[in-house]
């Protein structure tokens, strides 16, 4: 009864615990022995990417610099020049389109066919003076007593560049490849076929050559050469045919 009284004072006074002689954390809460403790603290979402800046505040990207490769060299094989033409990564003129159109014909002919680069068809097709041009200019050659066969054909470019123009630098380029490609051809006579080439070989607007002989400075000598609209444009414009045959016929004469 006594020691039941005196544990009843205690609990009243508020001690309901041992005092030891070593400290105890009286405010550290026990370990949860439940599954809901074991819980993972719920992540925080992340904060949503900030939109990108203007164009006009963002720091502007360090300018490409471009190597400075030089001028092409060309080959002077004749083979070699041929393949190059054919396979060559840095031919003036290639880059317009996957697919080349090469020339066909020996080097040292009585004519070279030559035009600024194939037409849309000839493209297409992979050969020059193709479709209904073709026969066109099959039946010119044959006015003046020769034909294709007979004759090397080629065009400045491989390829065809969009809308059928190029720029100041790739005339330039295409423009050294000229006469080195006619160096190589050395042909007798050389018809230029079609304004763009006009230019390029006889520095002439082609209404200014008609009926003329022109005469085209290579490796120190001349050749003769005749300028004439390419077929694909008399086809379009019959009314230059007569344009036409005044030049063409100059290559008729002693026949």
């Amino acid at each position: 009864m006594l020691a039941e009284s005196i544990c009843d004072w205690w609990s009243l006074a508020g001690v309901d615990a041992l005092v030891g002689d070593e400290p105890a954390g009286w405010l550290v809460a026990p370990p949860a022995n439940d599954a809901a403790a074991t819980k993972p603290k719920a992540l925080r979402a992340s904060e949503p990417e900030l939109p990108p800046l203007p164009a006009v505040l963002q720091r502007p990207e360090a300018p490409e610099v471009v190597e400075n490769k030089g001028p092409v060299i060309f080959p002077d094989d004749w083979g070699d020049f041929q393949q190059w033409l054919a396979t060559g990564d840095d031919v003036p003129g290639s880059q317009w389109d996957a697919r080349r159109v090469l020339p066909i014909g020996a080097p040292g002919a009585a004519l070279m066919l030559l035009t600024a680069w194939p037409e849309i068809d000839d493209q297409q097709s992979g050969a020059l003076f193709s479709g209904a041009a073709g026969k066109l200019l099959d039946a010119m050659l044959a006015a003046i007593g020769t034909t294709r066969a007979e004759s090397y054909v080629a065009s400045l470019a491989v390829t065809r560049p969009a809308g059928g123009r190029c720029d100041s630098r790739d005339a330039a380029e295409l423009d050294r490849l000229l006469w080195h490609h006619l160096r190589l051809a050395k042909p007798e006579r050389l018809l230029l076929i079609g304004s763009n080439i006009v230019r390029m070989a006889a520095a002439s607007e082609l209404p200014d050559t008609r009926g003329k002989l022109l005469e085209i400075n290579q490796d120190g000598g001349k050749v003769a050469a005749v300028a004439v609209a390419h077929p694909t444009m008399l086809l379009a414009r019959p009314a230059q045919k007569a344009a036409a045959w005044d030049s063409l016929k100059l290559f008729n004469r002693g026949r």
